[in-house]
């Protein structure tokens, strides 16, 4: 049996920059972490002792024959593309809910693809874990998705994420005085709106949009580089909620599917209740909203928005894991 362990992340600020269709033509670049909310995903040979050869257990349960059968698309194509022949049992527990904007998605993906090389004896690099899940999620599920999601989930941490060039995709760790970054994580609030949305149908519409944004991508785009540059300085942390606030003013000019009348009343309620800004995560039209404000306002903001989940994080630094191996389970199973 193998139990892997794969972060979610927060994105603050290059979200539509790391679209292949972007970034094929324009470098494209995010500032992204990921935090201790996690997708587990235990794995074993199932025995021959039952009817279906296989069992996938989600938000639904799936007893299938064959791979082809199975109806979750990231567990299908795992599976093919691992040649797994045996029968196995995949179960998947998640501390947050799936189409949130925390990339759940590509962190099943990462993380059932790592528990299966386990499952084979096999030890990937990070950057191929990363490297795999975006081909199986964009040229193999055919999803609107972009390429930070999968490396934020297999790399962890802190990480400026650039994309194009010969190397596709460079991951490069950010380094902040531990003081200056617990000062900085202090200012971060998450919330949950209690709306989900299909991440795939939004982005389809920004991807149709892009060609007609060229000038707030490459602002967006710019908007790291000077996130980068407050965080190392010596400028106010309120700068960064600046920045922030006209990032999401930008991004949710993108597309009318971004955000709605209600996610927008639940955003301005917490910029006059104190908050320098925030953003909504992922591709938008739900899920959770993340909100920059002083340690000081914090107070106000949440009794203003006490309707929605409050959820504490912490920044984590390790990426996807095997947590359990025990490979003696599988010697039991059938060749």
């Amino acid at each position: 049996m193998v139990i892997s362990r794969t972060p979610f992340r927060i994105s603050f600020f290059g979200g539509g920059t790391d679209y292949p269709v972007w970034y094929k033509d324009n470098r494209g670049a995010v500032l992204t972490v990921s935090i201790n909310k996690y997708c587990y995903l235990t794995c074993r040979y199932l025995p021959p002792f039952f009817k279906h050869k296989s069992r996938i257990i989600w938000s639904e349960i799936e007893y299938v024959k064959g791979i082809s059968e199975i109806r979750h698309p990231s567990a299908r194509e795992c599976l093919r593309f691992m040649d797994i022949k045996k029968g196995v049992e995949i179960h998947h527990d998640g501390d947050l809910p799936a189409r949130t904007g925390m990339g759940s998605s590509s962190s099943f993906t990462v993380g059932l693809l790592h528990a299966l090389y386990a499952l084979k004896g096999i030890m990937p690099t990070k950057r191929q874990l990363a490297l795999d899940a975006i081909h199986l999620e964009q040229e193999v599920m055919k999803e609107n998705v972009g390429s930070q999601d999968q490396a934020q989930a297999a790399f962890g941490g802190f990480n400026l994420i650039e994309f194009g060039g010969k190397d596709h995709i460079m991951v490069r760790p950010m380094t902040i005085n531990p003081d200056r970054l617990a000062h900085f994580h202090s200012h971060l609030m998450l919330f949950y709106t209690g709306l989900s949305r299909t991440a795939s149908e939004i982005a389809a519409e920004q991807i149709r949009c892009t060609p007609y944004k060229k000038k707030e991508l490459h602002m967006m785009h710019g908007f790291v580089n000077d996130a980068i540059e407050i965080l190392n300085g010596n400028s106010r942390l309120s700068e960064f909620g600046k920045l922030l606030h006209e990032n999401w003013l930008i991004k949710r000019s993108l597309s009318h599917k971004i955000s709605t009348t209600a996610i927008d009343r639940m955003y301005s309620t917490a910029i006059r209740a104190g908050a320098s800004g925030g953003k909504l995560l992922g591709a938008g039209g739900g899920g959770f909203m993340l909100i920059f404000a002083k340690p000081e306002n914090q107070h106000e903001i949440r009794e203003k928005l006490k309707k929605l989940l409050y959820v504490p994080f912490r920044f984590e630094d390790l990426g996807s894991q095997i947590i359990f191996y025990s490979p003696g389970d599988s010697l039991t199973s059938p060749v």
